[in-house]
């Protein structure tokens, strides 16, 4: 409290308990007044800050401009417009969204674009030739290894890499390096006529 000096009394001083309390009401309700601030065009508008991106894909070079925080995922599927790619938990918990980059696997949604080092593969870039299947994608259809199919390109592609990598010796070393691709559908029997 500042002490006031002698011989003066707060009205002296011209301070009332009317004026603290009007002070008091006019500063409490400050935080709640509008505020009219001119701000000038420019300002209004988070400037749009990119970045140039190459890429190769699937064997093709694409020379991109992105927001540098794009995802590999979302490059893919809203720049390049290859959905086959899946938004999953986009989390990097799930698997939907593993490509390969130089041929090891990649949670798409977790890896930035522009930090991509090495060609991307995508489940449409896996087919060797027009109309011919890979193996791994033959031998998902060949043994109804999937339900709906949304985690089945993420699948495929970390399986590809499974057998590169020599993680499939055994079931249970299948098992551990696919562990990382979920499938929400799961034990549905399969297909009528299929063991």
């Amino acid at each position: 409290m500042i002490p006031l000096p002698k011989h003066s009394s707060p009205q002296a001083c011209g301070v009332t308990r009317r004026r603290i309390l009007g002070a008091a009401a006019v500063s409490s309700a400050l935080p709640f007044a509008p505020v009219q601030a001119k701000v000038p065009a420019s300002a209004r508008q988070a400037p749009r800050w990119t970045q140039a991106v190459d890429l190769t894909v699937n064997g093709r070079a694409y020379q991109l401009d992105i927001d540098p925080r794009t995802t590999l995922l979302d490059t893919l599927r809203e720049h390049l417009d290859l959905t086959g790619s899946k938004k999953g938990c986009d989390h990097g918990q799930c698997g939907a969204c593993t490509v390969l980059v130089g041929g090891k696997r990649v949670l798409s949604c977790l890896t930035l674009a522009a930090a991509v080092r090495g060609e991307v593969t995508t489940i449409e870039g896996l087919a060797q030739a027009e109309g011919t299947l890979h193996p791994m994608q033959q031998a998902f259809i060949d043994q109804d290894a999937f339900q709906c199919g949304y985690c089945t390109p993420g699948q495929i592609l970390s399986a590809v890499a499974c057998v590169k990598e020599g993680h499939a010796e055994s079931d249970d070393e299948i098992r551990e390096y696919m562990s990382g691709n979920l499938c929400r559908c799961a034990a549905y029997p399969p297909h009528p006529g299929r063991g």
